[in-house]
């Protein structure tokens, strides 16, 4: 029995001090992976975070996503600029659905140079009400009122040249396709899908004004960004279409008290003029504006949206933690003309923040709109 009770007691002890060694090999493996990463960011160097998620939005229901947030400094040695970030997801969904998109912020040149970018392609069934807030009103969804299966793809890059201190000029270049297949009846007799559907492509050439004195675009805490973007697509450029864009963004931050309570605020207007198709109609209800709206469901010529947002990060010791949380509420009207605009769309929701990269989050967001909900994964912020 003494024996037994000594071996009980050795096995114990080995055991412990087994775990007690994989333990320390874990929290050794760790800091050194932190070790690493902060050398890297320290040094410019890329950083590469993969992430997958689920989510939910009214127009592609349940989603699997993936993808990665990429960062890194165009020029290692240079002290005056940012990280550059080009986030990827890739995703598909129990609709069917199948998208891929990127954002690129990327700073070059000492910040003389800034190029922004929207990659985006879609191929996926779906929802068409038509054109003007009466028709999303009263067209009732079916797959004999609404449903088509439609094809997008948008290259979006624009190139932003800083002459004066936080003031950019440049240029905005847009290629967009959009192409509806599998039309219901309802669909193929709307006069927009009508007269359009055959002329898929659009290209357009902008010029666009832009003040910026946010600290930090991709997650600002302070200062405020504006935009002016004038942007004519024409079958001279080789598109299919002939029309006119005017886009005007508003965006502040400011702190509230302390580090990481931030209030945001966007105020959009924009308006289209001319032989507009139905794909590049304004919209509302987009993961960047009234999240919790289907994408689509509200289009017309022009739009305009007011959108304030609270930003919370938790604290961690003295410093901040990766965590946090948003919530937001907003309006937003649509119609052909400025005029025109009567009705209001409501829209509230509450999100979470993990920081994946230093001022880089993955968001999780879920959103009330009118007899719609959605919940969004996604990198970087809203605006």
């Amino acid at each position: 029995m003494r024996y037994l009770k000594i071996l009980s007691a050795f096995i114990i002890i080995n055991i412990s001090f087994t775990a007690f060694s994989q333990n320390t090999d874990t929290l050794s493996w760790i800091q050194r992976v932190k070790k690493n990463r902060a050398i890297k960011e320290k040094e410019g160097r890329l950083l590469l975070t993969p992430l997958v998620g689920p989510a939910y939005t009214p127009e592609l229901q349940f989603t699997l996503a993936g993808g990665f947030m990429m960062s890194y400094k165009t020029n290692r040695f240079d002290s005056l600029i940012q990280r550059s970030s080009s986030p990827i997801m890739i995703g598909i969904s129990s609709t069917g659905a199948f998208f891929v998109n990127s954002k690129l912020t990327s700073f070059w040149l000492q910040d003389k140079l800034r190029i922004y970018g929207d990659f985006v392609y879609k191929d996926m069934p779906d929802n068409y009400w038509g054109v003007g807030y009466d028709k999303a009103l009263n067209t009732p969804k079916s797959d004999t009122t609404t449903a088509y299966r439609r094809e997008w793809w948008q290259i979006n890059p624009k190139f932003m040249w800083q002459f004066k201190k936080n003031n950019f000029l440049g240029l905005n270049v847009d290629l967009n396709y959009t192409h509806g297949t599998e039309a219901c009846k309802g669909v193929s007799e709307d006069e927009y899908y009508k007269e359009f559907n055959n002329k898929p492509f659009n290209s357009g050439l902008g010029l666009v004004y832009q003040f910026d004195s946010r600290d930090i675009p991709v997650n600002a805490w302070s200062g405020w960004f504006a935009e002016i973007n004038a942007t004519i697509y024409n079958t001279k450029l080789s598109g299919d279409n002939d029309y006119m864009l005017l886009s005007l963004d508003y965006r502040g931050y400011w702190q509230i008290k302390r580090e990481g309570s931030i209030l945001a605020l966007q105020v959009k207007a924009r308006l289209t003029t001319g032989d507009v198709p139905y794909g590049e109609m304004s919209q509302l209800g987009t993961p960047f504006d009234l999240r919790g709206y289907t994408w689509g469901h509200y289009r017309h010529e022009s739009m305009f949206f007011i959108l304030p947002e609270y930003r919370y990060t938790f604290k961690k010791g003295k410093g901040l933690s990766k965590h946090g949380m948003v919530v937001w509420t907003g309006v937003g009207t649509l119609g052909e003309k400025v005029n025109e605009f009567k009705s209001w769309l409501p829209n509230a929701g509450i999100g979470y923040r993990y920081e994946v990269q230093p001022r880089m989050n993955v968001r999780f967001d879920i959103g009330i709109g009118k007899e719609s909900v959605g919940f969004y994964f996604n990198f970087n912020e809203a605006f």
